[in-house]
């Protein structure tokens, strides 16, 4: 077989893995839907419980990075808290090592292509049986699961042919293992799968073209590059997005420096094991062993010094939380679960309208214009930000719950609009000298019954885990009753001003201004308590209930 012949026979092998990897993530994701997001936002009451989930859910999925990017998405629709939020990105890390075991106990053991078309068969007929089902997100995950054997298998044989053409980077000292560690990041980097890095470096070394320090320098390196997905979605995106793919940074780059330094104790550790283990005498389990251990490891090794990097992560990338006008919980990463990228959504509006709200209740007090200006600003940001990403969210499919859910923000988020439109017509608001006591009172009363309305219907923003209950129903009661007393004082000052009026006791002009700028006070606090009731009509923000969502299973 000619190289050219045997290089392409390993892009074919690589393209295959990587495609089976991306459809069975895709299609068991699809599957779980919401119930994704219910083991990790409730399974993270503990260290031990985030990472459990963690590794439950990167074994199930096959693909440490897509529960990275799904960890990421929690905490930025304030699902999870940071620190849970490390157990399950380390618990993630422990979770891949099954890829490991799949190639070495499963995949280089058999036919693969006796248990590969079944599956993609069974897979495809899934698919085209239940479209836009969960039957159909399952068949898209066999189909995934049969190619990713198709891939192993091809990868087989190319090593085989390439073992006699090819040198790759030998030796046990320094330069060897750290030429060997640096193709492991390279190949992780230019493929974006720490598993299909993984899965090369396993067949390599089963073929005899790595040896075995050599083939656990490239593991490391592997582990090592896959930090560079999560910089990557790190980029421009939130705080807390930093802060978790910070923390998968170190994570990966202290286990793997540990790792290195004590590489060959490691390797004779793991004769000792896997023939304490009863384990195939062979070069891939001995790379799998080797591959769960070090990342076991890298979580003893955080253990004690968790709290303290949660604190440090906590102290950094505060310069873009600083600013108001820039999304904190919307990301993209969230866009695979609509139901979750809905709850990010809903925060992100909820900060939307307390800037509108506050906006409104400074103009009651006759803020400067640069301080209207500013917070004016802030809302037209956001507001942009939040149309664009209900746009992204509309390229997927969703469960009636969750576009219901969809329509109802995006009420609020104009209701919130609303209210900076109308307080800005009030502005500036100058209370008239009117020199009747009645008048005086009555006017005061109705600014004073305008505030409290906005101050009721103030969306504070809540932080992750917040325990703050949802507005329950004595908080909507006492919302209508403050909305009802502020109609009533509008009426009556109207109702004496334009009587002042006729009688000559206030000059026409200075009425109508008075009354046009009470009007537009009115206004935007009765949209600020239209916009905090369907807030309050809504499910609770961590409701275990969600719908289950629609799929759409394409095939990749």
């Amino acid at each position: 077989m000619s190289a050219w012949s045997v290089l392409a026979s390993l892009a074919g092998g690589v393209g295959l893995f990587l495609l089976g990897m991306t459809m069975m993530t895709d299609g068991l994701r699809m599957a779980a839907g919401p119930a994704l997001e219910r083991i990790l936002a409730s399974a993270t009451r503990t260290r031990w419980h985030g990472l459990g989930s963690g590794m439950l859910v990167t074994s199930l999925v096959q693909s440490s990075s897509a529960v990275t990017v799904a960890t990421i998405g929690f905490v930025n629709a304030g699902l999870l808290a940071l620190g849970p939020a490390l157990w399950v990105l380390f618990g993630a890390n422990v979770g891949t090592t099954m890829t490991g075991w799949i190639v070495a106990l499963v995949g280089l053991k058999f036919k693969v292509d006796a248990l590969a078309m079944p599956l993609v068969g069974l897979g495809v007929m899934l698919h085209l049986s239940g479209a836009g089902k969960r039957r159909g997100a399952v068949g898209t995950a066999f189909t995934g699961f049969g190619l990713l054997f198709m891939g192993i298998a091809l990868l087989q044989t190319s090593f085989t042919g390439l073992a006699a053409q090819v040198t790759l980077p030998q030796g046990s000292g320094v330069t060897g293992v750290l030429a060997q560690l640096a193709v492991g990041v390279f190949m992780t980097v230019l493929m974006q799968s720490s598993s299909a890095a993984m899965a090369i470096a396993i067949t390599a070394a089963q073929s005899g073209l790595l040896p075995p320090a050599g083939a656990a320098a490239v593991v490391i390196g592997a582990n090592i590059g896959t930090t560079a997905t999560a910089m990557l979605a790190a980029v421009g995106a939130t705080p807390n997005a930093k802060r978790a793919a910070a923390a998968h940074v170190v994570f990966n780059g202290l286990t793997g420096v540990v790792a290195l330094l004590l590489l060959p104790w490691l390797l004779t550790a793991m004769d000792w094991a896997r023939a304490g283990l009863d384990l195939p005498a062979d070069p891939a389990s001995s790379l799998a062993l080797f591959h769960t251990v070090f990342n076991v490891m890298g979580v003893l090794l955080m253990w004690p010094l968790a709290q303290r990097l949660t604190h440090w992560l906590q102290a950094r990338f505060l310069a873009s939380e600083h600013d108001e006008a820039r999304p904190r919980h919307l990301d993209d990463t969230l866009l695979g679960v609509p139901s979750l990228a809905l709850k990010a959504l809903r925060l992100e509006v909820a900060r939307v309208g307390h800037v509108a709200t506050r906006l409104a209740r400074a103009v009651l007090t006759g803020a400067p214009p640069e301080t209207l200006q500013r917070d004016r600003e802030v809302v037209a940001a956001l507001g942009k930000a939040a149309q664009s990403f209900v746009e992204r969210m509309n390229r997927a499919a969703m469960s009636q719950a969750t576009s219901e859910g969809l329509a109802q923000v995006l009420r609020q988020l104009r209701y919130h609009e609303s209210v900076v439109e109308q307080a800005l017509l009030a502005a500036p608001l100058q209370p008239l000298a009117l020199g009747d006591d009645t008048l005086a009172a009555l006017q005061t009363r109705f600014l004073q019954q305008a505030d409290a309305l906005l101050a009721a219907s103030d969306t504070h923003e809540e932080p992750p885990q917040s325990s703050t209950p949802e507005p329950d129903a004595q908080a909507v009661e006492r919302a209508a009753a403050t909305r009802a007393a502020l109609g009533q004082a509008y009426e009556a000052l109207k109702a004496n001003l334009l009587a002042a009026g006729a009688r000559g006791q206030v000059r026409l002009g200075d009425m109508e201004a008075l009354l046009r700028r009470c009007s537009a006070v009115r206004h935007a606090a009765e949209q600020a308590a239209k916009a905090w009731q369907r807030r309050a009509s809504e499910p609770p923000l961590h409701s275990a209930e969600d719908a289950p969502e629609e799929v759409s299973t394409p095939l990749h």
